[in-house]
């Protein structure tokens, strides 16, 4: 059975450039739909956070208008994240995660990892220690990809070069929130070095580099899930 860390942000604020704090988390789909595939795929999944502390939602990821509108699909997120609140209030540490022990690691977006993850020391260490080994499995959603900012050596960013996607610029000026963003994570990743890629704004888009799996939005959870599993077959 492969094992897939599941790191997940706990911030509660992110910090905006005109230094208002706004309401984030973790942006619901994008745990509760790779967590589901994952999990009925027979992968065991360990849910991590910094500091273990319990995992943040982002209530407005469960408002309709940015679920299309559709309330069966915010109810059957809620459920399934209800199912797994145990699993999200108490989360293991990250300086507890020994990287040897899973095949595998996912962050899944909200702006909160904008906030923790991309200056956490112990995200760093742990994709430090799974990106460059071909039988682990890094994979990243939208705004996750912000953990991998501040994974590097002394050779440079660790994934320079690295061909990924995450959540567009364009996408977030139409959010409405990237005039007050203080970074927008297309253009940070652009800058560290990555080569970025992109489909149409909201549209699923997942690009796979070798061992590295990364989806655009929300809307790329389900290929993104599945395009992790193809990997772990494929390194198993």
């Amino acid at each position: 059975m492969s094992r897939i860390l599941v790191i997940l942000t706990a911030a509660q604020q992110w910090s905006q450039k005109d230094g208002s704090q706004r309401p984030t988390g973790f942006w619901a789909e994008e745990v509760a739909t790779p967590h589901r595939i994952l999990r009925d795929a027979g992968v065991e999944l360990v849910i991590a956070t910094p500091g273990g502390r319990p995992a943040s939602l982002d209530e407005f990821s469960l408002a309709p208008e940015v679920n299309g509108g559709n309330p069966a699909k915010v109810a059957e997120i809620r459920a399934y994240l209800e199912s797994i609140q145990t699993e999200l209030d108490h989360p293991r540490s990250l300086s507890d995660i020994d990287p040897a022990e899973f095949d595998g690691v996912l962050t899944p977006g909200g702006h909160g990892p904008m906030q923790d993850l991309a200056v956490d020391p112990e995200v760093a260490r742990i994709l430090s220690a799974m990106l460059p080994n071909e039988h682990k499995v890094v994979a990243s959603l939208c705004h996750g990809q912000a953990a991998f900012l501040g994974a590097g050596t002394e050779d440079g960013w660790l994934f320079r070069g690295r061909r990924m996607t995450a959540f567009m610029d364009a996408e977030e000026t139409q959010t409405g929130l990237a005039a007050n963003a203080p970074w927008l994570l297309e253009t940070r990743l652009r800058d560290a070095g990555a080569v970025y890629e992109s489909g149409e704004p909201w549209g699923s888009h997942v690009v796979v580099d070798g061992n590295l799996v990364t989806g655009q939005n929300p809307a790329s959870a389900d290929a993104a899930a599945e395009a992790i599993l193809k990997e772990l077959a494929a390194r198993g």
